[in-house]
């Protein structure tokens, strides 16, 4: 009897300690470090004509200053328009971005906090934010390793391998490269803003550098879809496809990849995909984000790459 008492007793530990081990994975909320104050001010400040500074909301400059419709914005430093395609029997949204500065293309964290399971919904960390327009980002908070660097802060510099990122420049530039080529310190001292870690890269030069056989670990072939890429200096595209419905299809990797090869991206880079697949304009959501099909939702997710003040 006691031989079945300790196999039992083994058991019930056992049991414990993988339920504490997929609450801790996907569950349980860590927070690493707040966004320090300052990253995410909604005040911008302005020079008055006695040189002193005055701050001005960004809701009150965008009132005074932009002109915004259901599908455009736009004002002095930025010009967002919104077109709807249809493309592989699937409804692809892509957001034209013009610029005049890298500094109103940014990244936010869910709940201003990096951290592990620390999420919300992309239409709350965008409005939190104040941004004009936004998408999900690499839901950097899934993943243990893979470089995490945002607003010019460097949170995680652990690399993984055959990790393909993206690096945003202060210059507002990209460049595509592999993890385990390059420290994320050296990435920081050569300017880098943001990485964004999840891939791959769709296009480079040009030329799309997928095949028609690559896909996301197991993700089905067509999929809700997110993509950035940047066409000139300053001049960027941020495309998201709705997917796994009977209206829209979704996407393949190759698929997006020609797509945004199509729009004249010279380097484009895949972000989360699926159910996280969301974008943001002018206070509403464009897409119709999905995870099973069956209803139309946000899923929760760990950041965001918006276009804001």
């Amino acid at each position: 009897m006691k031989k079945y008492i300790w196999g039992i007793f083994y058991g019930i530990l056992l049991t414990a300690f993988t339920g504490y081990i997929l609450l801790d994975t996907f569950v349980i909320t860590k927070i690493y470090q707040t966004v320090p104050h300052g990253i995410e001010d909604t005040n911008v400040t302005e020079q008055d004509d006695n040189g002193t500074g005055s701050h001005e909301s960004v809701s009150e400059q965008q009132d005074s200053q932009s002109n915004a419709a259901a599908d455009s914005y736009t004002d002095d430093d930025i010009s967002i328009s919104i077109t709807e395609y249809v493309t592989n029997h699937t409804t692809v949204y892509m957001a034209d971005v013009q610029l005049s500065s890298a500094e109103y293309l940014k990244t936010a964290f869910a709940n201003a906090s990096y951290g592990r399971n620390v999420t919300a919904k992309t239409s709350e960390i965008a409005a939190e934010n104040h941004a004009i327009l936004a998408i999900n980002g690499d839901y950097y908070g899934a993943q243990e390793k893979g470089y995490v660097l945002r607003n010019g802060i460097l949170y995680r510099d652990s690399a993984s391998k055959n990790q393909e990122d993206l690096a945003i420049y202060n210059d507002g530039s990209f460049g595509i490269f592999e993890e385990q080529s390059v420290s994320a310190d050296t990435l920081l001292s050569n300017g880098a803003v943001q990485i964004l870690s999840f891939g791959p890269a769709l296009v480079k030069e040009g030329q799309i550098v997928v095949t028609e056989n690559d896909e996301v670990g197991k993700a089905r072939t067509s999929n809700p879809r997110t993509a950035i890429g940047i066409i000139d200096a300053l001049h960027y595209v941020f495309v998201v496809s709705d997917g796994r419905t009977e209206e829209s299809e979704g996407l393949s990797l190759y698929e997006l990849a020609e797509f945004m090869q199509s729009l004249g991206t010279q380097i484009a880079y895949n972000l989360d995909g699926g159910g996280s697949s969301t974008m943001y304009f002018n206070g509403k959501i464009v897409n119709k984000p999905t995870t099973n099909g069956r209803s139309i939702k946000e899923r929760s997710v760990s950041d965001i790459v918006y276009i804001g003040y």
